[in-house]
């Protein structure tokens, strides 16, 4: 391509009311790729890393990727948010499906740039090589989908009621204006930038919302290149059983019972692994009761082969409602993990969850932490207002979903997360966290390595940094046991580089149940017009890894002491079903994984650092006396 490949962000000064617009050089993108990798790289220069994630000084990032919008690429609707965590203190990155990161892209833009604090309520409107600011009180105080439907309806004035509909909408909810800790953005009114409390940082700067038009389509710089690559990925989806049958017939929720029959589905705020009424949240129950097949279709997201998306109908009272979803974490969240089997209501909370602006997997999470502290008699009675406070009770669900995104009474301490709340009423060890994030949907105690993967995240908690549940359970792309230790170390660092890849480029993590290194880099360099190897992928996804444990080390101390479990994980045995009596055997793994990662003490040395050519961060952590020796 004539002058090399190019990255544009608008950078979006909401202080002054200025926009700026950038290029971001191919050499840097070579180093970095897009989305997630950008957004760390854009961070380490640009966010003093003890800056109050909530304050001026924060930046969020609206990024894609390279791959974002290209037309024969599975699963390429998607865009992410990178920003440091006011729930976690960490470097942070929020995937989001839909649509309107390919629109994004459409409206000529890889990433927009949100700098200091707006004195009003904004939105912007992102069209045609454009970013506008325009004012937003009228939107504040709205939910998701009013947000939504009001921009939409505003701006066809301008493109026109048949083109209206391709006008594309990110947004916070109240949640995130009143600046809860796990606080989402919704885009497409059902797709949501989860994890992380990103909503809250949107609603600290003020911002209300980003949507976006466009026309442009992304080039392609070897054609024919291009089609073979995609004709062979094309293939490998459909005959990958998990991509052509699974996820498509019964969505996310398929692994219910696959997950619960292994014993490792947390119950009861990971008491135990074994939920006895999950069948009844199963995606196959979900699929034969309340899918509306219909309007199924119009979730599925931008470009997706795989269509794993679910739209469902609840006609019955008390918890009537209907929206995207619910997928396979906020079952788990608000069923086993509260011990409820109440569809309906688990369903209602995952409605309200897209409509407020909350991640539904810390809110669900957070909720059966609440409900320990009520079994153990740590909650004084008058903070639940009445409320029926109990294991599998569906009211408390949708009744603590309100008062968390309005931070009414007692919603007020979840919204601050699980880690603060426990802390808050003197038992942290009940907190299941890492670096301050609720842990997802799977104990660890029954996959060794998805364990290490948790302790080992720089974002804090979460099964996508490293999905260790593929081979350990799944057995995909082979099997391994699941409780061995030895190994681990070297297979976790691998999916994590290879993770880092996938959301920088930016596409789906499904595609990796069907495709590999080799397949993303083909698909790379038909695109951008380089010549990039599987081995080189791997190398950028290691750069990202180590980037970010920078951050985090020059953030708050990050290093050895945070790369563990809670208590409960590591210290008390699996009471029942096929792993009973085990724990995560943490320690054996470490070792061999920081030998694989070449730290020292969960940190990155000088010589790592400068062989992934990241001598300027290796120098910032000399000066702050971090680098370990």
């Amino acid at each position: 391509m004539p002058g090399g490949y190019m990255g544009k962000l608008a950078r979006v000064n909401l202080w002054n009311c200025k926009v700026t617009h950038e290029s971001i050089c191919e050499s840097v993108l070579r180093k970095w790729i897009g989305g997630r990798g950008l957004g760390v790289y854009l961070a380490l220069k640009e966010i003093p890393p003890k800056t109050d994630p909530l304050g001026p000084s924060n930046k969020a990032y609206v990024m894609v990727g390279p791959l974002t919008g290209v037309a024969g690429v599975p699963a390429s609707g998607r865009w992410c948010s990178v920003t440091k965590s006011p729930l976690t203190n960490t470097i942070h990155d929020a995937q989001s499906g839909g649509k309107f990161g390919p629109y994004l892209k459409f409206a000529g833009f890889d990433g927009i740039v949100l700098e200091d604090t707006s004195e009003r309520p904004v939105y912007l409107w992102v069209h045609d090589g454009k970013v506008e600011i325009r004012d937003a009180h009228h939107l504040w105080g709205m939910d998701t989908h009013a947000t939504t439907d009001a921009i939409v309806e505003e701006l066809s004035a301008e493109v026109g009621r048949s083109e209206a509909k391709e006008i594309k909408v990110a947004c916070i909810g109240p949640a995130g204006e009143n600046l809860a800790r796990i606080a989402c953005i919704i885009n497409d009114k059902s797709r949501a930038a989860g994890r992380g409390g990103h909503g809250a940082v949107w609603g600290s700067k003020k911002v209300k919302a980003i949507a976006v038009y466009g026309k442009e389509r992304p080039k392609i710089a070897n054609q024919e290149k291009f089609t073979e690559a995609a004709k062979s990925v094309m293939k490998k989806i459909k005959e990958s059983p998990v991509t052509s049958e699974a996820l498509p017939k019964y969505g996310t929720a398929v692994l219910v019972n696959i997950i619960n029959n292994a014993g490792i589905y947390p119950t009861k705020n990971f008491k135990t692994g074994v939920f006895p009424e999950a069948s009844a949240t199963s995606g196959e129950t979900i699929t034969t009761t309340i899918m509306d097949w219909e309007k199924q279709k119009e979730e599925i997201c931008w470009g997706c082969p795989i269509g794993c998306a679910r739209y469902t109908r609840i006609t019955k009272p008390p918890f009537t409602g209907e929206g995207g979803g619910p997928e396979y974490e906020t079952v788990w969240a608000f069923g086993a993990q509260t011990g409820t089997s109440d569809l309906a209501a688990i369903s209602k909370a995952h409605y309200l969850c897209n409509e407020l602006g909350l991640d539904g997997i810390s809110m669900g999470h957070v909720i059966g932490t609440f409900l320990e502290f009520v079994e153990k008699g740590k909650i004084p009675p008058e903070k639940l207002r009445g409320l029926k406070a109990e294991w599998g009770g569906g009211e408390v669900l949708v009744e603590l979903t309100w008062r968390t995104a309005y931070r009414s009474g007692i919603g007020c301490d979840l919204a601050e997360g699980a880690k603060r709340l426990a802390e808050k009423y003197g038992a942290p060890e009940l907190a299941m966290v890492v670096r301050g994030q609720e842990l997802p949907a799977y104990d660890p105690r029954g996959a060794q390595g998805h364990g290490l993967a948790y302790a080992t995240s720089n974002r804090g908690g979460c099964h996508l940094r490293a999905y260790l549940i593929s081979p350990e359970v799944l057995g995909v792309p082979k099997l391994v046991d699941r409780l061995e230790t030895k190994g681990k170390g070297a297979l976790v660092k691998h999916f994590q580089d290879v993770f880092a890849v996938v959301d920088s480029l930016v596409v789906c993590k499904f595609d990796t149940f069907a495709l590999w290194t080799e397949d993303f880099a083909g698909l790379l360099s038909a695109v951008v017009g380089w010549d990039v190897t599987p081995k080189e992928l791997e190398l950028i996804g290691e750069r990202i890894y180590n980037a970010e444990r920078v951050f985090n080390v020059l953030s708050f101390g990050d290093g050895e002491e945070y790369d563990t479990l809670p208590k409960r994980l590591l210290e008390e045995p699996m009471p029942e079903g096929p792993v009973k009596g085990h724990v995560v055997r943490l320690g054996e793994m470490l070792k061999e994984y920081y030998e694989a990662r070449g730290w020292i003490k969960g940190r990155p040395t000088r010589a790592k650092l400068e062989e992934l050519d990241l001598k300027w961060l290796a120098n910032r952590l000399e000066e702050e006396g971090l680098l370990p020796s």
